[in-house]
């Protein structure tokens, strides 16, 4: 990681003990609103890319935060359920790490959203890769209402067309 990228994540994976937690929330909390969303990014950046092996320390991590700056919606309103939505992540993550064997996880995956009872459109997210495709695929769980369904798919095959490709094709 680069540490000036990650300065505040880098702190929080090297706190001991619940004098140095405190004494860096107390610094999070004091650097203010831009300091604190840049922590919560730089954590979500660790979300998207934690792997099979780093899921048990992915909810340590969560747990030290949660010790380090306890109301992040103290801060901005908006963060009030991010712990909510943080330990859902890192549950739907290791669940589908642990679903899917590593041997299955090459090739094209996508993350696909509806709800059946409802007249919005179906959300797609074709393309992706392995990792890509469980960050979003948890991510969405995290906040799926009532009839709403994700799933997360391997593609086996794909044919892609555009509208420049018709004039190609003999009708």
């Amino acid at each position: 990681m680069n540490t000036t990228q990650y300065e505040y994540f880098l702190q929080l994976d090297q706190l001991h003990d619940d004098a140095s937690a405190a004494e860096f929330g107390r610094k999070l909390r004091s650097d203010g609103f831009t300091a604190v969303r840049r922590f919560l990014d730089e954590f979500r950046d660790y979300l998207r890319l934690f792997a099979d092996e780093a899921s048990e320390r992915a909810a340590e991590l969560l747990y030290r935060a949660q010790r380090v700056l306890p109301n992040p919606g103290h801060v901005s309103p908006s963060w009030t359920d991010v712990w909510k939505e943080f330990d859902s992540i890192i549950r739907t993550k290791t669940y589908v790490l642990d679903s899917i064997p590593a041997s299955a996880r090459d090739g094209e995956w996508q993350v696909l959203l509806d709800n059946p009872h409802s007249n919005q459109n179906i959300a797609v997210y074709p393309g992706l890769s392995f990792m890509e495709a469980i960050y979003m695929f948890a991510y969405f769980r995290s906040d799926l209402t009532l009839n709403e369904y994700i799933r997360l798919q391997k593609i086996d095959t794909v044919l892609t067309f555009t509208g420049a490709d018709r004039a190609g094709l003999s009708d």
